[in-house]
């Protein structure tokens, strides 16, 4: 067995995804979810209804990409760095699922919560959309059935996640449920930068396969591409039809289809449309100036130095 050795890059952009990720590394606990409870009072019962169940997919998602997903890809990747930082990302995924489950305490009790789990388990298009993934995730025995698992991959990343950020970040673009859609905000760009980072083994990994394996794995590709999306046009309509954005959520999820296309290299799929503004004032919203690459969250504040408190501390001389 070997020892990773970061002094030999694997390549010349693994350790830059790595300290990337790191910079982008965040906790639930260090978002001050208890803001949201005054937004969440205004909501009426299908908004609320429609904002659980959200989340209730987004965490089915999470936790196939945190616990199948990406340690089929170590396990199958060449690289220990990159085994690394895929490793990472898997962790990401879970931090992930758990941050959905933190919004769910502060919002809604227990029966409410249980509800919405149930609801996820016996969902059909979520249960298929998770289900058709996993297959690609489970079934890996030659490199054609890697490059499927990390397209597929790339399709639940920069893709099949947003029908489900959509509400959230319409809200918050709102200025409704901030604290939440910041969550969302930073859950997004893990997902971006980690279907950016699997799309790019994607493409080493398809440029490797003979000429009719390229063609044969395009082709599925294609296939599963239409699959999903006719399965999340259903999804999206059951969704979102009780409030009325269905069609806006489509959009949406067509305009980040074609966004994974791009992360594999390949051309888009549908035509370009122009995106709800409001949705975009939610990814945008900011407290502080932040390009894409150093951007943590709105407000966000790592802390540091904690010191546990002293009598000393509240002896003040005037």
């Amino acid at each position: 067995m070997r020892a990773v050795n970061w002094n030999r890059p694997d390549d010349d952009f693994t350790a830059t995804f790595w300290s990337q990720n790191l910079m982008q590394f965040w906790t639930d606990e260090e978002i001050p979810l208890s803001d949201d409870k005054m937004s969440w009072m205004y909501l009426n019962d299908q908004e609320r209804d429609t904002y659980m169940k959200v989340l209730g997919g987004l965490t089915l998602l999470d936790t196939v990409q945190g616990g199948v997903g990406m340690p089929s890809l170590v396990e199958h990747v060449e690289g220990l760095q990159r085994k690394a930082v895929l490793g990472f990302m898997g962790m990401m995924e879970q931090i992930h699922a758990k941050s959905y489950s933190s919004i769910f305490t502060t919002l809604a009790s227990t029966e409410e919560i249980d509800a919405v789990f149930r609801w996820v388990e016996k969902h059909p298009q979520l249960q298929k959309k998770a289900s058709v993934i996993s297959g690609y995730y489970r079934n890996i025995e030659s490199p054609r059935d890697l490059y499927m698992a990390m397209a597929a991959s790339v399709l639940l990343e920069s893709y099949l996640f947003y029908s489900g950020f959509f509400y959230p970040l319409y809200l918050a673009g709102q200025g409704k449920m901030t604290s939440s859609g910041e969550i969302i905000d930073l859950i997004l760009r893990d997902e971006s930068i980690h279907g950016l980072y699997v799309g790019v083994l994607a493409q080493e990994v398809h440029a490797s396969l003979s000429e009719q394996e390229q063609a044969e794995t395009l082709q599925e590709l294609d296939r599963l591409l239409r699959e999903l999306h006719a399965n999340e046009e259903l999804y999206t309509d059951e969704l979102y039809a009780g409030i009325g954005l269905q069609d806006e959520v489509k959009k949406f999820v067509r305009y980040n289809a074609n966004k994974a296309m791009m992360n594999l290299g390949l051309e888009p799929i549908f035509e370009d449309e122009d995106i709800n503004p409001i949705v975009l004032n939610g990814i945008s919203t900011r407290t502080k100036q932040h390009d894409f690459f150093s951007k943590k969250g709105n407000g966000y504040v790592r802390t540091l130095n904690v010191e546990p408190l002293r009598d000393e501390d509240f002896r003040f001389d005037f």
